[in-house]
């Protein structure tokens, strides 16, 4: 599908525009959003991103249309199991519950623009190396297989990473909040407070998710404008859905189990592609069929996990601990 450059720039501009409004409107001023609240504002992403496919099925055709929900829905799918990491990473940097929704829309907005990146870096190496698609397609099998190696994808209690390490060597870092400041001043010194790091560690994370979701959506569409919108929307709502799900998300036991399902089938669909690509006659999964067993996947993992025992995956409590005299997270 070509797109002009001017749709380029008003897409961007929209993108950006909702993440303005988001945060003038509503993130600004710290504070717990109620279910109702996170309710109101995760349907209305959703029901934008809706609009927005419902605009490519009528300008673009079905084609478009097709690979831009399956691509969305994918999207969707895999962010709701990095909320897991979320709420670990919440948890153990101890962030007031008033500031999580600004933590989340700052470093779900870095990773956007990290992972703009790789979809352009991705999309010039398709276009340049045809073996590109055996890689992605190895790299979505061996995520699969990961994930029901580890269980349902249980996640570590440990929100540090290599950067945050760095980080904390090189920066003097604060004990504690300065409400929702990334610097303060301590003993006559301007030092960073957790709130950066938490930042950082959310960013930082979403970028490394991003390793599995772009190989995936690019198993569904070559077409760069789809694979951004897709995971542009799919990103933007992720914060409302955050608070909205919080007390689903432990009783989502299987959904690790179809993520991986659906990561081996378009890993599959990216490898046949290729040997097609190589002039092997193979059988080529289609858009309209990957977009049905994207979605009866997820229905079937959504049902058997709501009617599955209470033993459920335990994850942690989001910082709501009222200890008045918390651990230091780190040290100056």
């Amino acid at each position: 599908m070509n797109v002009a450059g001017w749709v380029w720039g008003l897409t961007i501009v929209g993108l950006i525009g909702l993440v303005a409004f988001d945060y003038f409107c509503h993130v600004r001023k710290a504070h717990v959003p109620t279910l109702r609240e996170a309710a109101v504002w995760s349907a209305g992403y959703i029901g934008v991103a809706v609009l927005f496919g419902v605009g490519m099925f009528v300008l673009g055709g079905s084609g478009p249309g097709s690979e831009y929900f399956a691509g969305y829905v994918t999207e969707k799918a895999l962010s709701v199991d990095n909320l897991f990491v979320f709420l670990v990473i919440m948890a153990s940097f101890r962030v007031p519950p008033a500031d999580q929704q600004k933590v989340l829309l700052f470093g779900i907005a870095f990773a956007l623009i990290a992972r703009t990146g790789f979809i352009f870096a991705g999309a010039a190496l398709i276009n340049t190396f045809a073996w590109v698609f055996y890689f992605f397609g190895l790299i979505l099998l061996l995520t699969a297989a990961n994930m029901l190696r580890s269980e349902g994808g249980e996640q570590t209690d440990k929100a540090d990473n290599a950067v945050i390490r760095l980080v904390r060597k090189v920066i003097h870092t604060s004990d504690d909040y300065d409400g929702d400041k990334l610097f303060t001043t301590v003993q006559g010194r301007k030092v960073m407070t957790p709130m950066l790091l938490v930042i950082a560690a959310i960013a930082g994370t979403d970028v490394l998710f991003a390793l599995d979701s772009v190989p995936a959506i690019f198993g569904l569409t070559r077409d760069t404008y789809i694979v951004f919108t897709a995971t542009a929307f799919s990103l933007l709502g992720l914060r409302q859905l955050y608070f909205l799900i919080d007390g689903l998300l432990d009783r989502l036991v299987y959904l690790s189990h179809g993520l991986s399902l659906i990561l081996g089938f378009i890993g599959v669909k990216l490898i046949l592609h290729a040997l097609h690509e190589d002039g092997i006659h193979v059988i080529e999964i289609g858009t309209g069929a990957s977009l049905l067993v994207i979605i009866g996947v997820l229905a079937v993992t959504v049902v058997a996990s709501l009617r599955s025992s209470p033993s459920v995956r335990s994850a942690p409590d989001r910082s709501r601990s009222t200890d008045p005299d918390p651990v230091p997270l780190f040290r100056s």
